[in-house]
């Protein structure tokens, strides 16, 4: 193992060059600048290419290129820059093209609080840009986390040729600790690259997939011809208005990761096995949230937590599970309860069976504040 002293931002773009991306496209925004720093330094020593461009729709727009001619590619912002890349984020869930997408989340609408942590962007993770489309977000829940999870992102982007989003926050992004990372030969042997036609150039129909399956597009430059278009489009790419290819085209979008969630899904049981209390917490409130359980078990209050790490799509039969579990369920976030609808409908409990903790006011959820909940709920 290694073991480093970082901040999650410059793990989430150490763990970006270990897992092969070569070119970053992106525009400064607080409070994830450092991971497009940190890849302006990194990338020229490993033959990559850091572009910063003149604003957020040209960063994921020349990633996007990048990532078609077969490199694998990145760009990061916060919630606004989000808003500003949507559309370019729509062509890519609809041509296909993988792109690793981190968001450290800070507080909105609007320009909102830039320099406080928050957690509310995850119903726009769900559905950055218009249209039917399923996405994949991670949200990682330590300085690890943040190195594996962005790991982990590239490799479910180059299987699904699909945009992945890595949802961090400031607090995770500029915390400095200790990580203890997996060691890069055990990295690279599990690195997931996209799959490429051999045959026939003359017969090569990259979206002539199965149903359950993304599309195979070779790197541009290479004697393969395709279309790349963000309509409804037929085998080859080429835009079409059948009716039977634009169901089954959009129909695969979905099934491609619905039918693969077992590979997609991940999520943190922690002290649940005896528990008589639940916490459902992600991201760095999880953290808080175990420094409460460990204190409130000396003292004799049985605590558990579960934490999902993939949020889109959802470990919604988990959730299911573990809800009904427990009689006295709390969810906290740092927002006024996003993925507490998404709990809701998984589980099928209603609000008020529910405890909550939200806070939209960028300041973190602290121990203290669990504990006085809990104790509330004992």
């Amino acid at each position: 193992m290694r073991e480093v002293v970082s901040t999650g931002n410059k793990l989430a773009a150490l763990a970006a060059i270990d897992a092969g991306c070569r070119f970053f496209g992106g525009y400064p925004i607080t409070p994830s600048s450092e991971i497009a720093h940190e890849m302006s330094r990194l990338l020229p020593k490993v033959g990559g290419v850091f572009i910063q461009m003149e604003d957020e729709i040209a960063g994921i727009s020349v990633a996007l290129g990048a990532s078609m001619s077969g490199t694998k590619a990145m760009t990061n912002t916060s919630g606004p820059g989000i808003s500003l890349k949507a559309e370019q984020i729509g062509l890519a869930f609809m041509a296909e093209v993988p792109l690793v997408i981190t968001n450290v989340m800070r507080g909105g609408p609007s320009t909102g609080l830039p320099t406080r942590p928050a957690q509310q962007d995850i119903l726009q993770a769900l559905a950055p840009t218009h249209g039917d489309y399923q996405s994949i977000a991670l949200c990682p829940g330590s300085l690890d986390e943040c190195y594996t999870e962005t790991v982990r992102a590239f490799n479910l982007a180059e299987r699904f040729m699909t945009p992945v989003f890595v949802l961090l926050d400031e607090t995770l992004g500029h915390m400095v600790g200790k990580a203890v990372l997996p060691p890069k030969d055990e990295v690279e042997k599990n690195i997931v690259n996209r799959r490429v036609y051999e045959g026939d150039p003359a017969e090569y129909e990259p979206y002539n997939v199965p149903a359950d399956e993304p599309a195979i597009l070779n790197p541009f430059f290479k004697g393969y011809r395709y279309h790349i278009t963000g309509l409804h489009h037929g085998p080859t790419g080429f835009p079409t208005e059948d009716a039977k290819l634009s169901q089954e085209l959009i129909d695969r979008l979905f099934n491609k990761i619905l039918a693969h969630k077992d590979e997609i899904e991940s999520y943190e049981e922690y002290m649940m096995d005896d528990a008589d209390i639940l916490v459902i917490a992600y991201g760095s409130v999880s953290l808080a949230a175990k420094e409460a359980i460990r204190q409130l078990r000396e003292e004799g209050i049985k605590v558990g937590l579960f934490r999902p790490i993939t949020l889109w799509p959802s470990p919604e039969e988990k959730i299911d599970e573990v809800c009904n579990k427990f009689d006295k369920v709390l969810v906290a976030e740092m927002n006024k309860g996003q993925y507490f609808k998404e709990i809701q409908r998984a589980s099928g409990r209603k609000a008020e069976t529910f405890e909550t903790l939200f806070k939209a006011n960028g300041r973190p959820i602290s121990p203290a504040e669990f504990k006085a909940k809990i104790k509330e709920m004992v």
